[in-house]
């Protein structure tokens, strides 16, 4: 996924071509077997992943609270006096998630035929500008209507919108692939146990205290404070990641045989041939439908739990996050004492258990709380072995195909509990879909350890 002081650049054994490999009997999965423990402290110790995750941090910070400063916009300079925010909010959320389902895929392509370092850079500076951009927009916008009656400015804020999505579908399978190009194989696990933690990290930032955060900033730098932490946050990230060295050359990105549609139908192949890849990357989309249905069903909790309001929704979402950090921070400890597939296993039944918690005392606020957290813990002992699992498995040359696809398919997995949770919960009340999402999370982990232990005999 050379260092800044020119170590020698770590050669990570490639898994055979798809195109000569008929099936998994004559290639076991070598993480079935445990590996000696990395701590994160080493992994943190490699100057070029120090680079990349401090890119991270800031590139995160600014993800999630970026949807918060736009819906901040559009309730203070498009919404109207009485005036529900609901369908504002909605053409904001539909304009980010298009990019995702649009160019996820064909992103991951062309993240194969370019220098990581410079996607990442180019991604983070390009939606840094877009973000202070905002200000002038709404200024030169200012009272201005489009013949339908829909104010400019606003149809300025969906395309800004639209564009910094985009720019994110390259950044993430970039940042993926770097992952595997600077941090040696036995350390990956480690390596991921930081980035999942920082995500979660970034949540809870973005959940909890983007609203304050904002709301500092503006007062900070009066009427742009809040564009210049967000603008200011990628830019930072991006000056950060040139400092980033993968170790790249020109014969290493296969440009000469660029072939749209034959490379997203080749990273097809591939995940199709490695079964262990693919039942990782099932498990993956499954474990984030069911974190994004309780993203949804996070409002209707906080509406039955007597001690706080509907409103207060971010405060159990963010509960959540700290969660799947301290499974991070479980798996970077122990991880490698144990394999992948026992782990996500260990996941899955966990997960499922303390959603079963949370199905039964959904209006008792600690009991809650605890189910919220322990599904979050275990969560994050699911997410983090299986992405591991893509990484070491994948070839150089097709990981930005693969995470690419991943990150296509996950968004696309993520639009259906977005949208079907809520009605599912008004047909069928919330006890019995909370129960639904138990027994999902327990059919996956049992999947994909039949899939590894198959393997394994054969």
């Amino acid at each position: 996924m050379t260092h800044l002081f020119d170590p020698p650049t770590p050669s990570l054994p490639e898994p055979p071509d798809p195109k000569h490999v008929s099936n998994d009997k004559v290639d076991p999965n070598p993480q079935l077997l445990a590996e000696p423990s990395v701590e994160s402290g080493s992994v943190l110790r490699n100057p070029n992943f120090l680079s990349l995750w401090s890119g991270q941090v800031f590139s995160q910070i600014a993800d999630k609270i970026f949807l918060v400063l736009v819906i901040a916009i559009v309730s203070t300079q498009f919404q109207q006096k009485g005036e529900t925010i609901s369908g504002w909010v909605s053409a904001v959320m539909v304009s980010f998630t298009i990019p995702a389902i649009l160019f996820g895929s064909i992103a991951g392509v062309y993240v194969d035929r370019w220098n990581k370092k410079t996607v990442l850079v180019s991604s983070n500076i390009l939606r840094g500008i877009l973000v202070l951009s905002i200000p002038p927009l709404l200024w030169v916008t200012k009272n201005s209507v489009l013949p339908w009656g829909a104010p400019t400015g606003f149809w300025g804020l969906l395309c800004i919108t639209f564009l910094v999505s985009t720019f994110t579908q390259f950044f993430t399978p970039a940042e993926q692939s770097a992952i595997t190009l600077v941090v040696e194989k036995p350390k990956l696990l480690a390596a991921n146990s930081i980035y999942t933690t920082t995500i979660m990290a970034a949540l809870i930032l973005g959940f909890a205290l983007g609203e304050p955060l904002l709301a500092l900033s503006d007062h900070l730098w009066h009427n742009v404070g809040q564009e210049i932490l967000v603008g200011g946050s990628y830019l930072l990230a991006g000056i950060i990641l040139i400092l980033l060295q993968t170790g790249e050359t020109k014969e290493d990105l296969h440009r000469d045989s660029f072939h749209l549609w034959n490379d997203i139908k080749e990273g097809l192949q591939y995940l199709n041939h490695k079964k262990t890849s693919l039942s990782a990357l099932i498990q993956l989309i499954c474990t984030f439908s069911i974190i994004a249905a309780l993203t949804v069903l996070a409002v209707r909790l906080a509406e039955v739990m007597p001690e706080i309001k509907s409103e207060q929704f971010g405060f159990l979402l963010a509960v959540a996050s700290l969660g799947m950090a301290i499974g991070a921070a479980i798996v970077a400890k122990l991880g490698d004492s144990y394999s992948r597939q026992t782990l996500s296993l260990v996941g899955s039944v966990g997960m499922a258990i303390f959603l079963a918690i949370l199905a039964v005392f959904c209006d008792r606020f600690w009991l809650g709380l605890v189910a919220i957290a322990g599904t979050g813990i275990f969560a994050g002992l699911c997410v983090i072995p299986m992405q591991t699992v893509i990484q070491e498995e994948t070839p150089e040359d097709l990981r930005g195909k693969v995470f690419g696809l991943q990150n296509n398919a996950v968004n696309i997995a993520l639009s259906l509990p977005l949208s079907v949770a809520g009605i599912a919960e008004s047909y069928f009340g919330l006890q019995k879909v909370i129960f639904a999402l138990s027994a999902i999370a327990i059919a996956t982990g049992l999947l994909a350890w039949y899939i590894a232990r198959q393997l394994v005999e054969q």
